[in-house]
């Protein structure tokens, strides 16, 4: 076979995979569309955000007070993992030395395969009792975040740590030769040159913090409702889904889809947010 036989197979190759995955994507899409239009059909896409409350047996489906919850978590804490998982990486490339940068990142990667659902167990056991002590009961918004954030940490600490690694060592020398500090070459010539694989860490761990489910249902509460202060239990989008599909028919079921139409707005709105912020140059 000739080598120009060998890359049209591969480009066509390359070309059916790309197909496959978008091909994926918009089948989801349009299963939850099928599923939830019975329900948008009776009663209009305007009562999700309108009515009094969420009571599918009684006609209600506000999904506002989820929405918050839901949005509130993953904002806070993606606040709080992007600066920790950042530096984090900084420390490892410039500060630490090798011996404990390559143990730090062992550990990091450990803590990236660990099952939601252990971090669930650990939340419930230690963190809301904790949480509880300060403001009972302590399943809450407080204990949501604080759990999304050591579960989302690792995708952004590893982003990170890889963007940082690509970074031209030419570059470095250039800074070393004009005398800039240490910290002036990560602020002024590292930060930039890594900007776009940071940025794509961020959406990353921010689309992982939207779809978590099983840890956010463990330790929020799952009260229905728009949380006042960081000690309200809540209950997110993803755990509606997982705790009442099961017994879920009808209007009631189809709700539960909306939900799911609901989340993967968030997740096109964060895609589009981050393309017109970066204008178009994500992945330069």
């Amino acid at each position: 076979m000739s080598p120009y036989q060998s890359d049209q197979i591969l480009i066509w190759t390359l070309r059916g995979c790309a197909v496959v995955a978008g091909a994926i994507v918009v089948l989801i899409v349009v299963f939850l569309g099928l599923e939830a239009l019975p329900v948008l059909q009776h009663v209009g896409l305007l009562r999700f955000f309108t009515d009094a409350s969420w009571n599918p047996a009684e006609g209600l489906y506000n999904l506002t007070p989820m929405l918050w919850g839901t949005l509130l978590a993953m904002a806070g804490s993606v606040l709080v993992a992007t600066p920790l998982g950042i530096l984090s990486a900084v420390f490892c490339h410039y500060y630490a030395p090798p011996a404990i940068a390559g143990l730090y990142r062992r550990l990091i990667e450990l803590l990236a395969g660990i099952p939601s659902v252990v971090y669930g167990f650990w939340g419930l056991v230690v963190l809301v009792p904790i949480i509880g002590r300060i403001q009972p009961p302590g399943t809450s918004l407080l204990a949501g975040i604080a759990i999304l954030t050591i579960m989302i940490l690792p995708t952004i600490a590893l982003m990170a740590d890889a963007s940082l690694a690509k970074v031209p060592p030419e570059y470095l020398r250039g800074a070393a030769a004009l005398g800039l500090s240490r910290w002036a070459t990560i602020r002024s010539i590292v930060f930039p040159a890594a900007k776009s694989g940071l940025f794509t860490g961020v959406i990353l761990e921010t689309g992982r913090a939207i779809g978590e489910t099983m840890a956010i249902l463990m330790v929020c509460g799952n009260v229905v409702q728009t949380p006042k202060s960081l000690f309200d239990p809540i209950r997110t989008l993803t755990a509606n889904i997982a705790l009442e599909m099961a017994y879920a028919t009808g209007n009631h079921r189809s709700a539960l889809f909306v939900s799911g139409l609901v989340l993967m707005a968030l997740i096109v709105a964060l895609v589009v947010g981050a393309e017109v912020i970066s204008k178009g140059r994500i992945y330069e």
